[in-house]
């Protein structure tokens, strides 16, 4: 079988979020099993830089695609076969992936993303020698032009559209249609229309053969209207296509065993050289230099993942004799907010904004718990680093967090199978609770060293995902003896 994947984003080229890694994993996870996956991404002026050296080679070039000159090469870098989509025109710019250097989205994201759906939609039809994939895995609203590319343009190639996140759709000016060439009638209910625009992401859920989500709890959220943000009611007329497939972690990046990042390696069954690892995030964070509670944060700073939450009851966290070390960055209100709240609590609160890999490692392989009060979370990596490193979860009861962490109520710790500790409602009254609980629990070192055992044996690997997804891609292959 041969799979095309489509996304803006991959790692270890680039990554904005948990999309990259995602991205990044499967191919090889699927590999293991016989399944061949390419992966079409833009050719930011950044990719381009990383890919210099790596043999590459011209497999189709484009006079005008979507109204630009653009090639597609193809190349490997790790363990990825890459076709990279080169216009300069469209990808050559400074800033991010999605916005400029001023973090204003770029003004022409429906002609760059609405091209990368175009050149998957090419691929499919065949324009590659000795590739033609068999189905079409397209990611978020940055690919969810292809399904209706191909539908409009009679390719017969079936697709599989992912959510990673809902909240992000693509939503554009109906006046793009003719830039994007597609026909007027696509400009229909049940084609690109969105509330009187092209709706990217809202196209790839109405015209794909299958859809998908980062998590079975996620699949069920998305059909209400306190999670569909707006899309509910098409997800439940294609419900019987709807699943979700819960994300794993690239475990020879994450092991604790190996990880060259780490002041200190370690393994499950001797778990004393994480001490020289706290002391490395208490040094970096100017924090207190005991055996306290030690609770991290790494993640966006924005009221989706509930850190206004956090920043609610960082008062009653350091009440409890507990202490914060936050990464990230967002909103300036939080990054403020938390800036304040270090310079109040000196050595029990410390904060560096900004994104730090291999920090985040650190963090990870040091620290006693980590903070996800997300408001909603279609997966969730980092609960799965720290299941991995021994860093227990802290989590809200909610999407992929629901799915992946054993809460430590009296029958799960009685059972002996509990890996973190959930909580709900999800508000601050629930985060602060959530605190106390985990402190308790750190106080008695048995019950702590139990959950950490039983998060590190827990399997978070890509191995029964990538089982998932191929299933998936069988089941839409056309029955032999049967027209496409």
């Amino acid at each position: 079988m041969k799979i095309l994947s489509v996304a803006s984003e991959a790692y270890p080229l680039i990554k904005t979020g948990g999309l990259a890694d995602v991205v990044g994993a499967l191919p090889p996870a699927l590999a293991r099993r016989g399944i061949e996956m390419r992966v079409l991404l833009p050719g930011y002026g950044s990719v381009m830089t990383k890919l210099q050296g790596a043999p590459s080679e011209v497999v189709f070039e484009y006079d005008s695609l979507l109204g630009v000159p653009a090639r597609l090469l193809s190349t490997r870098t790790d363990e990825l076969d890459l076709i990279v989509l080169d216009a300069p025109g469209l990808y050559h710019r400074s800033g991010g992936p999605y916005v400029d250097a001023a973090g204003m989205d770029h003004g022409d994201n429906w002609h760059r993303f609405g091209a990368l759906a175009r050149a998957g939609a090419d691929i499919c039809a065949g324009i590659l020698e000795g590739f033609r994939p068999d189905v079409v895995h397209a990611h978020d609203w940055q690919a969810g032009l292809l399904p209706a590319y191909l539908r409009y343009s009679a390719i017969a190639c079936p697709s599989v559209m992912t959510i990673h996140n809902i909240a992000f759709q693509g939503h554009f000016s109906a006046a793009v249609l003719g830039g994007l060439h597609l026909p007027p009638h696509a400009m229909a209910l049940d084609g690109v229309e969105y509330h009187g625009g092209v709706g990217y992401l809202k196209a790839g859920l109405a015209n794909a053969s299958a859809i998908t989500t980062v998590s079975p709890t996620y699949a069920e959220e998305i059909r209400t209207p306190a999670f569909g943000m707006g899309l509910e009611g098409l997800i439940n007329s294609r419900a019987a296509v709807l699943s979700g497939i819960v994300n794993g972690i690239d475990t020879d990046v994450w092991n604790p065993e190996t990880d060259a990042i780490l002041p200190r390696t370690y393994s499950a069954g001797d778990l004393s050289a994480r001490r020289a690892n706290r002391r490395e995030i208490e040094t970096r964070f100017q924090l207190d230099e005991d055996d306290d509670p030690l609770f991290i944060v790494v993640s966006r700073l924005t009221t989706q993942k509930g850190i206004d939450l956090l920043a609610e009851v960082t008062g009653d966290l350091v009440a409890e004799g507990a202490k914060l070390a936050v990464l990230g960055t967002g909103d300036t209100w939080l990054e403020d907010g938390f800036a304040g709240a270090a310079a109040r609590h000196r050595g029990r609160v410390g904060v560096v904004i900004g994104y730090d890999e291999g920090l985040s490692h650190t963090m990870q392989g040091g620290a006693d718990g980590i903070l996800i009060p997300s408001r909603f979370e279609p997966c969730g990596l980092t609960q799965l680093y720290g299941l991995r490193y021994g860093c227990v979860p802290i989590v809200a009861r909610t999407g992929g967090l629901a799915d992946t962490v054993i809460d430590a109520n009296s029958a799960a710790l009685n059972a002996g199978v509990a890996t973190g500790v959930q909580f709900l409602p999800v508000d601050a009254p629930g985060l602060r609770y959530a605190i106390k609980q985990a402190v308790r629990l750190y106080r008695q070192p048995g019950t702590w060293a139990g959950l950490q055992a039983n998060g590190m044996g827990a399997d978070v690997s890509w191995d029964r995902s990538a089982g998932l997804y191929a299933d998936l891609y069988k089941s839409l292959l056309p029955v032999a003896g049967q027209p496409a």
